[in-house]
């Protein structure tokens, strides 16, 4: 990815709708950092703790493994508003 898809990506919610990619007011975020989504926000609105406490792997195509790869991400400890990559997955 070159510089400009990254700038293209940050401040989008992953997942989003391409045509409102930005976030909601009402709705609890946290940001994806390093890795093929870096800058992205991850919508965990209703999450419960368990579920933020042991991270995600997310579909995307611009990982190590191309369309059927995951990247992995973990959060970061102290900081409950990131989530840190922790690598690619077939």
């Amino acid at each position: 990815m070159n510089g400009d898809e990254e700038q293209l990506l940050r401040g989008r919610v992953y997942g989003s709708d391409p045509d409102s990619p930005g976030p909601l007011l009402d709705r609890a975020y946290v940001e994806l950092v390093g890795g093929p989504l870096d800058g992205l926000l991850l919508d965990v609105e209703g999450w419960r703790q368990d579920e933020i406490d042991t991270g995600v792997c997310l579909q995307t195509d611009l990982g190590h493994f191309g369309p059927d790869g995951r990247a992995m991400y973990d959060p970061r400890p102290g900081d409950p508003g990131r989530f840190d990559w922790s690598g690619d997955s077939p």
